[in-house]
């Protein structure tokens, strides 16, 4: 069989429009204006008698809607305009038939809405004065606000309902005390971040969120990190929060936030556990910030021994404190803020983790150690102090046993032969059975530090 072909010479049947058109449809097939033009041409004009006619009726309306408008304007204003303005009345009143012929348009006639015209010159002053006052009490009032500027009803009512709003939140912050701890922050703001903390509370892997991520950069972000409450932060939290502040923070700010959540969270951390470890996670926080060594020391270690501090918590910090790199600035400002305070275990465990690192301490650090360990030695009772009397009353611990052989091993040739003697006196008062023959043997071993002067003399020969 032959193919179809495309194209077909007859079309199978009427198109619609054919249809719509001749049964009835409503489909348009001339123009809109067809129309208007037909009716246009239908119509006819008036002729000119009927046209007077109503000209003469439009201005009889006019003029008694006139006249009642004046009845009005004397029975409420109650003066005369002059005398010029009533003859300018009574010429409107006296109309000529032959001069209304003329106009050929009733707007010619004037409206209701005309205003009266009259020579300013021929008023005196007094009946300018009543007429400015007419017109005061005939047309609408305006209000003004404080600005210059008009204002409607609605204003008027926004500015009275601000009005009394105000009124309702002075009241209200007389009669509600804030607490100590408020934080000042936009509702928005503290309803995000209390989600924030809700997440925090649960989170153990996978992607912070965003809004925790900015805190850092922001002014206020010590406030705005006490909304999402740090206390109940998982330790996987901890971990992450410490590695983002302490690397976005100055070393003042990081100080802040060391001391703030790290240093609670740990000691919280070993309290509640029932052996008294430490989570990992902590633990690698405190060697996160480590990385600045400045708010380890300051928001860390010294607000920690300054407390009541146990040699667990001690042994525990001053582990990760030992594994970490310290900068020898630091670690001697670190030393030397110990070796000032009062004695306690905890403080010489710190003491004797800083003396293992065996930096190159500068002399006054370690005349003030040769103190240190001198202060323990048993005097004469009439020269006693209270630091020797508290240590001749109770033993000294091991680890200050430990912490003095640490001392003697690293730094043996950087004393003085009188030092020496002192701390030999020291060992044999206070010596302990086990330690003590080491200390002496470390402290014989060494060669003691020329004084100032005979280094002088060395170089000169």
């Amino acid at each position: 069989m032959g193919k179809a072909s495309k194209t077909q010479d007859k079309q199978r049947h009427d198109p619609l429009y054919r249809d719509l058109t001749t049964q009835g449809g409503n489909l348009r097939t001339k123009a809109r204006g067809a129309k208007k033009q037909e009716k246009n041409e239908d119509e006819e004009y008036i002729d000119s008698a009927a046209s007077r006619k109503i000209l003469q009726l439009a201005k009889e309306q006019q003029e008694e809607l006139e006249r009642e408008e004046r009845e009005a304007l004397k029975e409420n204003s109650k003066f005369n305009f002059g005398r010029a303005y009533e003859q300018e009345e009574e010429s409107d009143d006296e109309f000529d038939q032959e001069d209304e012929e003329n106009y050929d348009d009733i707007s010619d006639f004037g409206g209701s809405d005309e205003e009266f015209q009259f020579d300013e010159d021929d008023l005196n002053e007094e009946d300018a004065r009543l007429f400015e006052q007419y017109l005061q009490q005939t047309q609408p009032a305006k209000e003004f606000g404080t600005d210059g500027q008009s204002y409607n009803l609605a204003d008027k009512i926004m500015a009275s309902i601000r009005e009394k709003e105000q009124q309702f939140e002075q009241t209200n912050e007389s009669k509600v005390e804030k607490p100590v701890d408020a934080v000042l922050l936009p509702p928005k703001v503290i309803a995000a971040y209390t989600q924030v903390g809700q997440i925090l509370s649960t989170w153990t892997h996978g992607k912070l969120p965003k809004l925790f991520k900015v805190i850092p950069s922001l002014n206020n972000w010590e406030d705005v990190l006490y909304v999402t409450n740090p206390d109940k932060w998982t330790p996987h939290v901890v971990y992450e929060a410490t590695k983002l502040f302490v690397s976005n923070l100055s070393s003042k700010q990081a100080e802040k936030f060391v001391e703030g959540v790290l240093l609670e969270r740990f000691r919280a951390n070993i309290e509640d556990n029932e052996d008294h470890s430490l989570n990992y996670h902590i633990y690698r926080a405190l060697k996160k910030s480590l990385y600045k060594p400045g708010a380890f020391f300051k928001g860390f270690l010294f607000p920690l021994v300054s407390t009541h501090c146990s040699v667990r918590e001690a042994t525990i910090a001053g582990s990760v404190l030992a594994k970490i790199s310290v900068p020898t600035l630091h670690s001697s400002v670190a030393l030397n803020y110990l070796l000032e305070m009062e004695f306690s275990p905890a403080t010489t465990v710190f003491i004797r983790v800083l003396l293992e690192k065996k930096y190159a301490l500068p002399y006054q650090i370690i005349d003030n150690l040769v103190y240190y360990f001198m202060r323990f030695r048993v005097v004469k009772e009439d020269a006693m102090d209270e630091d020797s009397s508290k240590a001749k009353a109770a033993p000294l611990p091991v680890v200050w046993h430990k912490a003095f052989l640490a001392f003697a091993q690293r730094y043996k040739n950087d004393i003085t032969e009188d030092q020496r003697d002192f701390l030999l006196e020291t060992v044999r008062q206070r010596g302990h059975k086990d330690i003590g023959p080491e200390i002496r043997r470390e402290l014989l071993a060494g060669n003691a530090r020329l004084p100032p002067k005979e280094k002088d003399a060395d170089v000169d020969m």
